[in-house]
């Protein structure tokens, strides 16, 4: 009888989420065979793949818009909630009553990828996105993330044809899978492409299936055209997937897309402003040193779907604290927020780049009011960011149990301790 050598198929295990943050950062992800590169849909518009958001909004939005001076936006990934719908839909509540607060309103949600969990398929289009967003009254627009383009069967389905079909129609019309909710497809030129928007320029990428992101020539060449094209007034923000940083312990930042940018940045001349991805489920807000200016670099992947990322832990194995200067780096982890979901709100105006991060009250503190955890001023014109923040990973307060009922924490103790006397 043959045998197969250990040694020629390794094991692998998950890691713990005690693995240091300093080997997580930004990291060399190795190649997994269950994850392949996928070749990209034909893109629905004309080279350089660029839109107007004068394309999607009527007229008098587009003039309040220009009137008020500046340009307010959602923006979240990692949103679908295929195994459990409430976080989801909690997000998407909260999103909605930003439209209703009587403060300034969102002109659109701009979505960092994973729309649709596991597989990107067609028939899960309603669940995990029309009908969330079925009270959200503005366009829906973004970039796909890998479990978009990773293909249950390519025969049936290829990678990205639902993505495409919703987010890169080439006209608005109602889709099959949207049933009764009046939201017409996005008619994005290309999965990957750059919205043009008052004050605001987002170079959106589409960064494939493997772990750590991957990209083909034509895509890396573009995206150094992009830049050295992009208008010289208002933001320039690169959207992507696949964090360049994060700390987390589950996926943790990809150098190889950090590597991309940064080769794109030095050919173009231009460095964006910011840097925005998803794929880990947390919030983290990094800042690098980048050619004598100071640029975010935001990971906004708590969108929706339920399961969150714990980040991992600080050289003495306790939990990070913040501001943390990333060892032999030029960047520094400034806030993060990891055990609950949320939500970016982003105003963008001819001399400034503005967000907050906005939390939701999760299964353990029902009930409580959305939190806002950090926020950040960009300085277009110095280069620098200020946040008004404590320096500190904040957490939203618990709501208080209700008289007569137990949290919880204290059900779970009690059915501990049931068992305990039980024996079993």
């Amino acid at each position: 009888m043959a045998t197969i050598s250990p040694v020629a198929h390794p094991r692998r295990v998950p890691k713990p989420p005690t693995v240091p943050a300093h080997t997580q950062v930004q990291k060399t992800h190795g190649v997994q065979s269950n994850q392949h590169f996928q070749p990209l849909p034909k893109a629905t518009g004309a080279y350089p793949y660029r839109m107007q958001l004068g394309d999607v909004l009527v007229a008098d939005a587009m003039s309040a818009i220009q009137n008020a001076g500046k340009l307010v936006l959602h923006v979240a990934g990692d949103t679908g909630g295929v195994k459990n719908p409430q976080p989801q839909q909690t997000v998407a509540d909260q999103m909605v009553q930003d439209f209703v607060a009587g403060g300034d309103v969102p002109a659109f949600f701009y979505h960092l990828g994973d729309v649709v969990y596991f597989y990107g398929q067609s028939s899960e289009y309603y669940p995990q996105f029309y009908e969330p967003y079925s009270h959200y009254t503005a366009p829906i627009m973004g970039i796909p993330g890998n479990h978009d383009g990773d293909p249950l069967d390519a025969a049936v389905e290829p990678s990205l044809t639902a993505f495409a079909g919703n987010f890169c129609a080439d006209h608005p019309h109602l889709t099959k899978g949207a049933q009764e909710i009046q939201r017409t497809a996005m008619t994005q030129p290309n999965v990957y492409w750059t919205l043009l928007a008052p004050f605001l320029t987002i170079i959106g990428m589409y960064t494939n299936v493997p772990e750590g992101g991957s990209v083909d020539t034509d895509q890396a060449a573009w995206l150094e055209a992009e830049l050295a094209a992009a208008p010289a007034d208002g933001a320039l923000v690169v959207a992507m997937h696949h964090p360049p940083y994060s700390a987390d312990a589950h996926h943790g930042g990809s150098a190889y897309m950090g590597g991309i940018l940064d080769t794109a940045t030095t050919a173009s001349g231009r460095t964006p402003h910011a840097v925005f991805s998803g794929h880990v489920h947390n919030y983290q807000r990094f800042t690098r040193r980048v050619n004598g200016r100071d640029v975010p670099y935001i990971v906004a992947g708590a969108g929706g779907y339920w399961h969150l990322h714990q980040m991992a832990v600080d050289a003495s194995g306790g939990r990070l604290q913040v501001p943390w200067a990333i060892p032999g780096s030029d960047a520094s982890l400034e806030q993060y927020e990891d055990q609950h979901h949320g939500y970016l709100r982003i105003t963008a105006t001819p001399t400034t780049l503005s967000g907050e991060y906005v939390v939701v009250a999760g299964h353990l503190n029902v009930g409580a009011p959305p939190q806002t955890v950090d926020t950040f001023a960009i300085d277009l014109a110095k280069g620098s960011v200020a946040s008004t923040m404590p320096a500190k990973a904040a957490t939203p307060a618990k709501a208080a149990t209700p008289a007569g009922k137990r949290s919880p924490q204290a059900k779970t103790k009690a059915k501990a301790k049931a068992k305990a006397k039980g024996g079993a």
